[in-house]
């Protein structure tokens, strides 16, 4: 196996990594001095912005009558993303883009089925995509292809003067983001990441519940991607995602479990991130599935670079904590580890969803506190969390719930993440998520590996809004001003 440590462009190990204080205990100074002495992090490269460029926080552009869409990747995610945008108002499908041509046909009968005119069609080779970007009349670029051609397409598509929205992850190098970034700085064109877990309906309601404060001072959050994906391998084109996970270390997929997480800690709008550490199993179960099911050389099975289970840990400039973690081969129930930790009370969405409240708490108190009764330190009843979610459901939820659970898409946190894009784009208001929160959800997929080819050293987290992560205040979804 090759998981020891290996070169990484673009990072910086800075002199006196350790610095142990005469006490024999190591305490950790992040990218900006804390009191004390302790181990100083391993610093990438941030460059400087461009002569003339601002950060476009809280970006808008002109109203868009109709938001005119060009669907790039019409594999596993394509075809969904297409049928729900013909429920949306306000679009026209202009344009259908996979380099195999049956895919396409298939896409266009989802628009003579919704009784639509068929879009143009573009395929039969790698560089497609870049005449569908070159089209005058399209608004959005909208991607749903592998990890590692997002960000060229995404670059590609705002060079063109087009928006974008890309699926998850966004990037997969700190190159990739930087450039990202910059694109969007030069350009002024949203490009958002498509994570469609910050819409589902325990994550939205809980967020809305964080913001009226009935959980205090949220001080640690918790989430992940705990998926066996034994039956979906040989799916993925190519091999690429088994491919990626061969050659690549870290937490890979982060941003199901990351994106809610900093939206409850308000990251780049309050609070930034400033610095992780991440462990890892070794591997076994790819290694052995590649033996079993594909006759794979033992040597070569377990020549195999990332963990069974991948823990990230991360702490942010006010002192709060975050816990990521990633599990694609175990035989363990779907999570994403969803869990909210406040001063005041407490949320959890698997294995059940639940809230919990301190028992001086009007929500839930308890009148004598007994320490025997370990059930008294539970869930609020069923009947309260009903209360609860009812009384502080989301106003999208209470908007959309009906036709987004109707139309689909995981349940329909797909078609209320793809609504509100467009209805952003047609009121000219900011996105729900910028191109920083794409940044940041998307950079625990290098940091992850530095760190732990560093013998899970400690990895500062650049600011990727360059000063600027204080400027806003708090989260808050544009639909709620």
């Amino acid at each position: 196996m090759q998981r020891g440590i290996k070169f990484h462009s673009r990072v910086v190990l800075l002199a006196g990594l350790l610095l142990v204080g005469c006490t024999g205990k190591a305490s950790f100074s992040g990218s900006g001095e804390k009191a004390g002495t302790g181990i100083q992090p391993i610093r990438t490269e941030v460059p400087e912005r461009a002569a003339g460029q601002t950060h476009v926080l809280g970006l808008t552009a002109p109203k868009l009558d109709t938001v005119r869409v060009g669907f790039i990747g019409l594999g596993m995610r394509g075809p969904g993303a297409v049928e729900r945008f013909t429920h949306i108002p306000g679009v026209k499908i202009v344009a259908l883009c996979d380099k195999h041509a049956d895919r396409v046909e298939r896409s266009q009968k989802i628009l003579e089925k919704a009784g639509l005119p068929a879009a143009a069609s573009y395929g039969g080779s790698e560089e497609a995509w870049k005449e569908l970007c070159q089209r005058d009349d399209i608004d959005l670029v909208y991607i749903v292809t592998d990890w590692q051609h997002h960000a060229g397409m995404m670059l590609y598509a705002m060079e063109q003067g087009k928006h974008v929205a890309c699926e998850v992850p966004a990037a997969m190098t700190l190159e990739e983001i930087w450039e990202v970034v910059d694109t969007a700085e030069r350009t002024r064109k949203h490009c958002m990441m498509l994570e469609n877990c910050v819409y589902d309906f325990f994550e939205l309601t809980t967020l809305n519940m964080a913001r009226q404060g009935l959980f205090g001072e949220i001080l640690h959050v918790e989430g992940g991607y705990l998926h066996n994906l034994e039956d979906f391998w040989d799916y993925y084109e190519g091999d690429w995602r088994m491919r990626y996970n061969k050659t690549h270390r870290g937490d890979v997929y982060p941003t199901h479990g990351f994106g809610p997480a900093c939206q409850l800690l308000d990251i780049h709008r309050g609070d930034r991130l400033d610095y992780l550490v991440s462990m890892d199993t070794k591997p076994v179960n790819i290694p052995e599935y590649l033996i079993e099911k594909r006759g794979m050389e033992a040597d070569s099975a377990y020549d195999f670079r990332n963990g069974e289970h991948t823990m990230t840990m991360v702490r942010t400039e006010k002192e709060k904590t975050i816990l990521i973690r990633h599990d694609v081969s175990s035989p363990r129930p779907y999570s994403r580890c969803y869990e909210v930790t406040g001063t005041k009370g407490f949320a959890r969405k698997y294995p059940r969803e639940g809230y919990a409240f301190r028992s001086d708490s009007p929500l839930d108190a308890a009148a004598v506190p007994d320490h025997e009764n370990l059930s008294g330190h539970g869930f609020v009843s069923e009947e309260t969390k009903r209360a609860l979610t009812d009384t502080y459901k989301h106003p999208i939820h209470k908007e959309l719930e009906e036709q987004a659970r109707q139309v689909g898409g995981h349940g329909g946190m797909d078609f209320i993440m793809d609504y509100r894009l467009v209805y952003c784009l047609r009121n000219g208001l900011p996105l729900d998520m910028d191109v920083y929160d794409l940044a940041e959800w998307c950079c625990l997929v290098p940091l992850s590996e530095i760190s732990l080819d560093n013998g899970s050293a400690p990895v500062a987290i650049p600011d990727f809004t360059r000063g600027h992560w204080n400027d806003v205040r708090g989260y808050r979804h544009a639909f709620v001003e």
